[in-house]
């Protein structure tokens, strides 16, 4: 089959590899259609802090933000999963651990993430090998595009349940990327007064051209208050600016890694009597996504700028954007055709 292979800084391309086969507790999946992130981009220039403290490696193959359907299982997994639409977690973890006995699989000491760490081959790919337990099945409602765009949305949905929104708050948001427009789609669906801060004219007019008219630069950024902040953003700076901006006895959200540290003055933080909640990973959130993606309470599909080919994975990654691109943030891999189309109403 073709997959995508990462065997060092900017060299990556298209091969062709063995098929996989499904060992004990997991499926094999025909991969539909896969997202690309940030994360995809680092590993692909060499910058990832993975592959400094020894927790990936060269070659890689990568894609975590994925959908598609199961065509064979294992001898001990149900076979009544093949045919269905699934997508999945990016961490999976032991499953035998204290953390994950507790419910924090996420944080397993000794997890693989999907095309991340530890070596678990990704969705890049024509077929992936994928742990049966970390499944989750899409509905007819949800069309490819959207089931893609679950595993980014529940990091987003994770920020928005830790800021604690309610009617009356107002939340503002750092950083107009992926996670941050589906945080403000999820914010805005709880009913909260939604600000966003950017910097590009592209990104804060493409937020605005998705129903958010409270999009602000520096410059522009009104003195209000701010029951909670998220940041999405890379910028190390902004974890500081978010304490600063938040009201005493708020909320700050940490979701977004910038690529050098971040320094926050904790007196600050006690002396504001201010909530700081960092969020890895989206595992807690991905039915809630699936839940609102598939009433329609959250449409995720305008932040898709194009949706490109696998062989063409490797100029994107190198910064290159998609001919005829439109102005959202997210590019999609087609691995096969639209399997599924949701009805437009």
């Amino acid at each position: 089959m073709r997959a995508f292979v990462v065997r060092g800084p900017g060299n990556a391309g298209v091969e062709d590899v063995d098929l996989p086969v499904a060992s004990a507790g997991e499926v094999i999946v025909e991969v539909q259609r896969a997202g690309i992130c940030g994360t995809d981009t680092e590993f692909f220039t060499g910058e990832m802090q993975y592959l400094h403290d020894g927790n990936a490696a060269y070659p890689i193959r990568l894609g975590h933000e994925w959908m598609g359907i199961i065509t064979s299982v294992a001898a001990d997994v149900d076979p009544a999963w093949i045919g269905r639409r699934v997508t999945g977690d990016t961490m999976l973890g032991c499953g035998d651990c204290h953390r994950c006995l507790a419910g924090h699989h996420h944080v397993c000491e000794f997890r693989t993430e999907l095309g991340i760490r530890g070596g678990k081959s990704g969705a890049l790919a024509e077929q992936m090998a994928y742990p049966a337990r970390f499944l989750h099945a899409l509905p007819d409602t949800i069309d490819d595009a959207a089931g893609a765009l679950v595993e980014p949305a529940g990091n987003a949905l994770r920020s928005v349940w830790a800021a604690q929104l309610g009617d009356d708050s107002r939340v503002l948001i750092l950083g107009i990327g992926t996670i941050g427009i589906l945080c403000a789609m999820f914010a805005r669906a709880e009913g909260a007064e939604v600000h966003l801060l950017g910097k590009s004219e592209r990104s804060v007019a493409f937020a605005r051209s998705v129903g958010f008219d409270r999009v602000w630069t520096d410059s522009s950024l009104p003195d209000l208050a701010w029951n909670a902040v998220i940041d999405c953003s890379n910028d190390p700076a902004l974890p500081a600016r978010a304490l600063d901006l938040v009201e005493p006895a708020g909320r700050i959200v940490y979701v977004g890694l910038a690529g050098s540290p971040s320094s926050i003055d904790t007196r600050m933080l006690a002396l504001k009597d201010v909530t700081a909640v960092g969020v890895l990973g989206a595992s807690q959130a991905l039915e809630g996504v699936i839940e609102a993606f598939g009433s329609g309470a959250v449409d995720p599909r305008p932040i898709i700028s194009a949706t490109i080919a696998l062989e063409d994975v490797a100029s994107t990654l190198a910064g290159n954007r998609p001919v005829d691109a439109g102005p959202g943030p997210k590019v999609h891999v087609a691995l096969k055709p639209q399997a599924h189309p949701r009805e437009e109403t």
